[in-house]
């Protein structure tokens, strides 16, 4: 818990010299529109892919230039929402939204200014979390990596809070300080696969996730991953915060000859809590968009847009939606004859025959969309 207040503490004492909030939006000369930015990950991870599917398929219709930007991270992301100008989205996992609420609730005065005025927008998806070790280690099993040398992820990155956190949840103790190091996930694997100065390195991200896709059959020589055991009395204390998942074969066919049981955190699209009428304004419109262009994105975004679900489930204790946004997304998912396979952006043969498909258009919308990022 002590390394975990510490990355926290070394987030939070960065903002000392960003002290005033996002800004709404400011006068545009008429015909203009608004240049929003929403925050992701690393440049090969998930969280920039369906951030740039947003700007490309979402943001044209909501009226709004949206650019995705590369970061550290979830928790970099709230920071940047929370003070960088232009900032109006962010990517972020559960786990971190929830570290900061947590230390909030513990009297941490600059946790709570930081996340009392987020918002979520919608539920993502569970994200995989990978545990890679050398191809020659005894270890097999993620509940094996007890005291072994861990690279956490970089500092004030989603990773290195969610590696920390399902250590602590699994071990009941912190993270070796002297064990422990936070280097990017590409100089963490040179170290593990070279000098072996590194046993195991953590990775998150939603699958297939480009970094490890990209790798070629040899890699199966050097490295591989761990697997979740369920069962065992350490996962089925991180199972109280993290969630259960499979990573498939097919996403990563030169890593593994079959699927893999794993654990996932869930990631989330967050905002602001706007309250200028000109902003809210946009953020309706682009919640309208997502809506309207969600079959687009399915179909033609990141694969991971399938496992996505519009319909805004309860959230936690301390989390709220963007009521601006909520209403828009309710508003689609409650709309007469919006089934939920509909809403999954999967039509059957009796709706196309019938013209009751919500998203029928998105054979006519690919070829605009046929250039997006995947």
């Amino acid at each position: 818990m002590k390394t975990l207040m510490l990355l926290l503490a070394m987030l939070l004492a960065s903002q000392a010299e960003a002290a005033r909030p996002s800004s709404g939006v400011p006068p545009l000369p008429a015909g203009a529109s608004p240049e929003f930015k929403i925050v992701t990950a690393s440049e090969r991870g998930t969280y920039i892919v369906l951030g740039r599917d947003l700007a490309t398929t979402v943001a044209p219709g909501a009226g709004i230039d949206l650019e995705a930007l590369p970061s550290a991270g979830s928790a970099e992301n709230v920071r940047r929402l929370r003070f960088e100008p232009g900032v109006k989205f962010a990517i972020v996992q559960s786990d971190v939204y929830q570290a900061f609420l947590d230390q909030a609730a513990a009297g941490n005065k600059d946790a709570a200014t930081m996340i009392r005025p987020l918002r979520v927008i919608v539920p993502l998806y569970n994200e995989e979390t990978y545990f890679v070790v050398r191809a020659d280690s005894p270890l097999n099993f993620i509940h094996e990596i007890k005291d072994a040398r861990i690279n956490a992820g970089p500092v004030g990155s989603g990773t290195a809070l969610t590696t920390l956190t399902l250590y602590q949840s699994m071990f009941r103790v912190p993270l070796p300080n002297l064990k422990t190091t936070y280097l990017t996930n590409e100089d963490a694997l040179l170290k593990l696969t070279g000098d072996r100065s590194v046993d195991v390195v953590a990775i998150v991200g939603g699958q297939p996730m480009k970094l490890l896709a990209d790798m070629k059959p040899e890699a199966r020589e050097l490295i591989k991953l761990l697997r979740f055991d369920p069962d065992h009395p350490a996962s089925k204390e991180a199972l109280k915060t993290y969630y259960p998942a499979v990573v498939r074969k097919t996403s990563y066919p030169n890593l593994l000859t079959d699927d893999l049981p794993a654990i996932a955190v869930k990631a989330f699209l967050v905002t602001y809590d706007y309250n200028l009428k000109q902003t809210a304004q946009y953020m309706s419109r682009f919640a309208r968009s997502l809506c309207q262009n969600f079959g687009a994105l399915q179909m033609t975004g990141h694969p991971k847009w399938k496992d996505v679900d519009l319909s805004l489930p309860e959230l936690g204790e301390g989390w709220s939606y963007y009521p601006a946004t909520a209403r828009e997304l309710r508003s689609c998912s409650n709309a007469p004859g919006a089934s939920q396979a509909q809403m999954k952006g999967v039509c059957s043969p009796q709706e196309q025959v019938l013209c009751l498909c919500r998203h029928q258009s998105v054979t006519q919308a690919e070829p605009r969309n046929a250039g997006a990022t995947r």
